[in-house]
């Protein structure tokens, strides 16, 4: 008989459950509190439920972790995990050390069907969504893991960014009962502002996210102009930056923050010139007919790939572009590279996983398929499938 992996559930679709079950809401927070807080997989560790129901439960639910293929750890210690999705897949996980915190990345899906031009999970392609018990057993995993490893009691990922692989909004229904996992009290207990999703632009989505599970909101810009946008990220084509920005406005209210953070990645050449940093500037600080939001730059240095045919701006051109935005008066930062030792670094998460969904000939065709005369907006992106549920 299949049984119900416990890591699915946020604490009302476990009470829930065990409703079903018989078993008063109390019995769902027991649960919940030792799966989640003390890490526990095995229902004899949870002394203070009724025996009867600890003799019970093993026959009808189960908690899974995912099996790891590999872990490394980077000289700035800076934690690789490499999780079997099964089916041939897998994904990775990152931590992120600090000294005043400590960052958790997290995947979504196995693979990604955005294609960005720089992120080499998007030339693997994709496989599937992730559900949400294998978004959270990333967490599960790696929280419980650095506890033992570093012999600590208290709470060691204060900071969970989705930010591994694949477009998490593309992934809503897992992603919402997570997200509430890592918010509840009687889990791990995050501040909304300590936990960011990461999206390439998914503006319905983006919509919903403000009504369901409000947290920190970072948004894949990367380019001021949509001509230069959708040659960058193709999903410009079906959202393009007006619609954009005018879904981050619209979050603003609900957001745990008074600001959207845009991340933008340097590309030597392509977006790191003097004029786009002027044209950003333009289109953030609301110039030149555009409408300002408040906001807050991440310049992100390029880590290169294979076949990606790019390269990283040089500092020099990254500090130059900083200094118009800084000067210009948009909070710019520079992101510190973690990670490169061991692959660990933003968009280099691809892990040895065989390229089944053939991307970069699907990314060929769609690019062809857009007519270069068309008027804007463009309204549609082949082979872009969006979860709405």
């Amino acid at each position: 008989m299949t049984t119900v992996n416990l890591l699915d559930f946020d604490l009302d679709g476990l009470a829930a459950y065990c409703e079903q079950l018989g078993e008063k809401r109390f019995r769902a927070v027991q649960l919940f509190r030792w799966i989640h807080q003390k890490g526990a997989s095995s229902f004899d560790q949870m002394t203070d439920l009724a025996r009867s129901l600890r003799e019970k439960l093993p026959a009808l639910c189960h908690v899974q972790d995912l099996p790891v293929l590999s872990r490394q750890a980077s000289a700035d210690g800076t934690i690789k995990w490499l999780f079997d999705v099964g089916g041939g897949n897998a994904v990775e996980t990152v931590f992120i050390p600090e000294e005043d915190r400590g960052t958790l990345c997290i995947s979504s899906q196995a693979g990604c069907a955005v294609g960005c031009r720089f992120c080499s999970t998007g030339h693997q392609g994709f496989s599937r969504n992730l559900t949400t018990g294998e978004i959270l057993a990333q967490l599960w995993h790696a929280e419980h893991y650095l506890r033992n490893h570093l012999k600590s009691s208290d709470r060691v990922i204060t900071n969970v960014v989705m930010m591994g692989m694949g477009e998490p909004l593309q992934n809503y229904a897992s992603l919402v009962p997570a997200l509430k996992v890592m918010l509840d009290d009687h889990g791990y207990g995050l501040s909304r502002r300590r936990v960011t999703v990461s999206t390439s632009g998914v503006v319905p989505m983006i919509e919903r996210l403000a009504k369901d599970v409000p947290v920190a909101l970072a948004v894949s810009l990367h380019a001021p102009t949509d001509a230069l946008r959708d040659s960058l990220v193709p999903l410009n084509l079906k959202y393009p930056i007006a619609e954009l920005l005018d879904a981050c406005r619209a979050y603003l209210p609900a957001a745990p923050r008074d600001f959207i953070t845009f991340e933008y990645c340097m590309l030597d050449g392509v977006n790191d010139q003097p004029e786009h940093a002027r044209a950003l500037l333009d289109l953030l600080k609301g110039r030149h007919g555009h409408r300002g939001i408040p906001c807050k730059i991440n310049l992100i240095p390029f880590n290169p790939f294979p076949d990606s045919g790019l390269l990283c701006s040089p500092r020099p051109v990254v500090q130059a572009f900083w200094k118009i935005l800084n000067d210009g008066g948009l909070v710019t930062t520079v992101r510190k590279t973690r990670g490169d030792d061991i692959d660990a670094a933003c968009g280099q998460l691809a892990g040895d996983v065989l390229d089944r969904t053939d991307a970069a000939r699907r990314l060929a065709q769609r690019r062809e398929s857009v007519d270069p005369n068309a008027p804007r907006p463009i309204r549609f992106v082949k082979q872009i499938k969006e979860q709405q549920a």
